[in-house]
């Protein structure tokens, strides 16, 4: 790509990929027909279908533009065992794990791939899932779970955990008795599950809050459901608009799901309009410096620090960076530093020294949200910046490239960039 366009225009926002692929595993729960609209043309939905093929599923999906439908039919008797070249692709791949325990007594599953961005261990999940009932071992890399008689619990989580929450809530909607999550976790894919789940006959309170009440039911039925908007890639374009002082309508968004990203954008000296369908940031100078902070929700999310930083590299003052979640994310600060940005990391925290201009340089992306952070420094930068192993960005955004062109970026795709390093 070469630097220095405006982004100016509209974008639209489809499904969550953080809540997609969490629906397409709790379809497991009910036997049946379970249609999911609003899913976002991605790897990683692609990988989550293969992976409920081999469990049993019959998978049809259609693709209109930029958003996927799918159908997903559920046999009565499912195969409890995900396996290892697959759930080696996605983090996600995790969360069949409660459902499997619930419809099969059983469930053995590879322990998980993904994104290079630290430890994100798996002992809340298990500690969970043991306090119901289940009997659990890791062998010759695979997570084995047994349970033939789930029944609810009390259980507190030492950190609110989206991951582990899921797999708890999902195995205790058809568990005997009534199992509570303290300390649950609140992110707007929570609800969204939660949604689908009582769609779906559970019985859950306290959506939304840090408490969930499950009560368990003998069945579920399957249901028709959309995804919770991508606040992640709508953050990702709000941001980008701030970095190269543009002008963009972000569609399909729900602006309250952002609140602390856009207070970021109106400190950097961005106007934020909030839209019935959306909203628009107006950005007609050099940034302001920010400070972030990186929290579970409500908090300002991690997956969109990388972004933040890319910003703060070109922006008037000094920033500092506090990473309390994946302590592996500050990766992508050696790849920005070779554009030329001034960024120092201590531990879990980084300094960001805005400068008034970046250089294009080849750099490569670690994970989904370093990738299009490398590309908004790109368009910020003074040349030409290649930004290599593209995949990553694949499986969180739909069709990137041609929606920067559409907001006035000269970016091509180009399959064979590449370099060593």
């Amino acid at each position: 790509m070469t630097g220095g366009a405006r982004l100016a225009g509209s974008v639209d926002v489809v499904g969550a990929k953080n809540s997609v692929l969490k629906l397409m595993a709790a379809a497991l729960l009910a036997p049946g027909a379970t249609t999911l609209g609003n899913l976002p043309a991605i790897s990683d939905v692609t990988i989550m279908r293969q992976l409920l093929e081999r469990l049993g599923c019959g998978v049809v999906e259609t693709t209109e533009g930029a958003i996927d439908r799918v159908t997903i039919t559920t046999p009565d008797s499912i195969n409890p065992e995900a396996p290892y070249e697959l759930v080696r692709k996605i983090r996600g791949s995790i969360c069949v794990l409660g459902p499997l325990l619930a419809r099969t007594g059983r469930a053995k599953v590879a322990l998980p791939g993904g994104d290079a961005i630290g430890s994100r261990p798996l002992d809340m999940h298990f500690a969970g899932l043991e306090r119901m009932g289940a009997e659990i071992r890791t062998e010759h890399g695979y997570v084995v779970a047994e349970a033939p008689d789930l029944r609810g619990a009390s259980i507190w989580l030492d950190f609110p955990s989206v991951g582990a929450t899921e797999n708890i809530m999902t195995a205790a909607v058809l568990a005997k008795g009534t199992t509570v999550i303290d300390n649950a976790a609140r992110e707007p894919e929570i609800v969204d599950l939660c949604r689908m789940l009582v769609a779906m006959g559970a019985r859950i309170d306290g959506i939304g809050s840090s408490t969930l009440e499950i009560t368990g039911v003998e069945e579920l039925q399957p249901t028709n459901h959309d995804a919770v908007a991508d606040r992640i890639v709508a953050g990702t374009w709000a941001l980008a608009a701030v970095a190269t002082q543009g002008d963009v309508t972000v569609r399909g968004a729900n602006a309250a799901h952002l609140e602390i990203a856009l207070d970021k954008v109106m400190q950097a000296g961005g106007e934020v309009e909030v839209l019935a369908d959306g909203f628009r940031v107006v950005m007609d100078r050099r940034p302001k410096s920010f400070d972030v902070v990186t929290l579970p929700y409500p908090g300002l999310a991690t997956d969109l620090q990388p972004q933040a930083i890319a910003a703060l590299s070109i922006a008037d003052g000094t920033a500092m960076i506090t990473e309390n979640l994946f302590e592996a994310r500050f990766m992508f600060c050696d790849e920005i530093a070779r554009m030329g940005a001034d960024v120092r990391t201590d531990g879990h925290h980084a300094v960001v020294r805005g400068r008034e201009r970046l250089s294009g340089a080849p750099v490569r992306a670690t994970d989904i949200r370093a990738g299009v952070g490398l590309v908004i420094a790109g368009l910020v930068a003074e040349g030409v910046t290649e930004v290599a192993e593209i995949h990553h960005i694949d499986r969180g955004y739909v069709r990137f490239e041609e929606q920067l062109r559409a907001l006035g970026a000269d970016v091509q795709r180009v399959e064979s960039v590449s370099f060593g390093g």
